[in-house]
């Protein structure tokens, strides 16, 4: 068993023990077995990034083995600098979130923490599959744990919530299916994603798999406008699926692009590209302005990340360097503020059953560690220099600008939107005198959740002040890829 396995099947494991506790008073046992598998999970993947080599798009750490013979499918596994920081932030956000939900989940433990870290090595294998069907598999398992989480533990709509995730998920995915038994047929029954790469397809059939595939990950992004069904899950949710949600699953659908739509298609994706980039735009403007005007919290950070993944893909479809390594860079940053800005909300919510914006004033004047930690979010939030937020915003901006100054300029304006909805929450909410005595009797963070802030204010520093790990590592896949993107391959 190689590395990418340890870090997919590790979580698993841990994650079937946990099922195994079925009383609520073994949830103190369960918690720490949990906390246990997450950090080993984490250990596992560090030697990942130690004994990656720079400077090669080749696909490392591969491993491969038959799995169903008849249809010459395998488990096959790899990582490039495409995906290798994707499994390194899904086994940290995993760390976060268990740590995180120590207190606030009393019933059913076991499954809330053994859904978690099953989810965590399902989504670590959608980053390491290079086999179509083994994608689709980890791909499509992922939706079954984030479906209970919302279902059991959400809130009072936790029902309509999770059966619209599931169906607005489930019903693109069909059409990636078709797409990925045609190209199966196509390359002579092989479900090899490199020989994919390769495939002389007409422009007619470029097309429909270029749609094929967006009707899939535009709704796991989210883009406008199949964005409906965060805000209402995000609502709904508990604090860690609110987390996960948004530092992990959203960057599935557009980790789909890069290694699916773009490279298996190029022609189709250079010539719809207009209309990628037109969605992306929209949805980094009316989707801000939406944003404004939200009265809860967690509706708020939700259309936010609406419009910086909006950036991601704007970022992909202007094909230059900049533009993608930006969208990837943005979307580790985003893993990381996003995660942050909902931890934060759990925070408050624990303590006073609410979201509304309304209910809140003054904060800072009973928890003022908890206001430094949530400024500094949110200031990331809005992409000020230093902090993660920026560096991807800043790419992207750039590449656009490359691109077409005008397409740069609209883009640029995500960022006068998004500090004027980040910062008039966080005046509401944390500045001002105490608006009643909720807030009066509010108590500073404790030790466990000052862990969780520093760890996640650590990371979004880190990446603001020194993001060269994270393009070293990526760059040499990129330049291959739109190199590979330039090539057209009509018949």
């Amino acid at each position: 068993m190689g590395l990418l396995s340890l870090s997919i099947w590790t979580p698993i494991f841990f994650g079937v023990v946990l099922l195994a506790f079925g009383r609520d008073d073994q949830a103190k046992t369960v918690r720490w077995i949990a906390l246990v598998g997450a950090v080993i999970s984490l250990l596992v993947t560090l030697p990942l990034y130690e004994g990656f080599k720079l400077g090669t798009s080749a696909m490392q750490f591969v491993e491969k083995a038959p799995w169903i013979h008849a249809f010459n499918v395998n488990y096959h596994l790899g990582v490039d600098g495409i995906s290798l920081w994707f499994v390194l932030l899904t086994a940290f956000i995993n760390v976060v979130v268990i740590i995180a939900s120590w207190e606030s989940i009393t019933t059913r433990v076991n499954q809330y923490m053994g859904a978690f870290m099953i989810l965590s090595g399902l989504m670590i294998g959608v980053f390491c599959a290079l086999d179509g069907l083994l994608f689709y598999v980890f791909f499509e398992a992922t939706l079954i744990p984030m479906y209970l989480i919302i279902g059991i533990w959400g809130g009072p709509n936790k029902i309509y919530a999770a059966f619209k995730f599931f169906l607005y998920t489930l019903l693109g995915s069909l059409l990636m299916l078709i797409a990925l038994i045609y190209l199966y047929s196509k390359s002579g029954g092989s479900f090899d994603i490199s020989v994919w790469h390769k495939l002389p397809l007409s422009g007619t059939v470029q097309t429909l798999i270029f749609f094929a595939f967006f009707s899939a990950f535009a709704v796991k992004v989210p883009m406008w406008p199949v964005h409906t069904w965060l805000p209402d899950v995000h609502v709904e949710a508990p604090t860690g699926g609110s987390a996960v949600l948004a530092a992990i699953m959203l960057k599935l659908g557009a980790y789909g692009f890069l290694r699916f739509s773009m490279p298996i298609a190029p022609d189709a994706a250079h010539e719809w590209a207009w209309l990628i980039i037109a969605l992306s735009v929209i949805a980094v403007i009316y989707v801000g302005l939406v944003a404004m005007v939200q009265q809860d919290m967690k509706k708020l950070v939700a259309y936010s990340s609406v419009a910086h993944m909006g950036f991601v893909t704007l970022g992909f479809f202007i094909f230059n360097d900049l533009g993608v390594s930006g969208g990837l860079v943005q979307m580790i940053a985003h893993g990381f503020v996003s995660g942050a800005m909902f931890l934060s909300i759990g925070v408050l919510y624990d303590r006073m059953h609410s979201r509304e914006i309304a209910s809140y004033g003054g904060v800072v004047n009973t928890m003022p560690k908890f206001t430094a930690f949530a400024l500094l979010f949110a200031m990331a939030n809005c992409g000020l220099p230093g902090t993660a937020g920026f560096v991807g915003e800043w790419m992207v901006i750039l590449g656009a600008v490359k691109a077409n100054f005008w397409l740069g300029f609209a883009a640029a304006t995500a960022l006068i939107f998004g500090a004027a909805y980040t910062l008039w929450m966080f005046k509401r909410v944390y500045l001002g005198p105490v608006t009643n005595d909720q807030v009066k009797d509010l108590k500073d963070l404790n030790a466990r959740e000052f862990l969780v802030m520093s760890l996640l204010a650590i990371a979004v520093l880190w990446m603001g002040v020194y993001p060269k790990p994270f393009t070293d590592v990526m760059d040499a896949s990129v330049v291959d890829l739109l190199k590979h993107v330039a090539t057209s391959k009509l018949k």
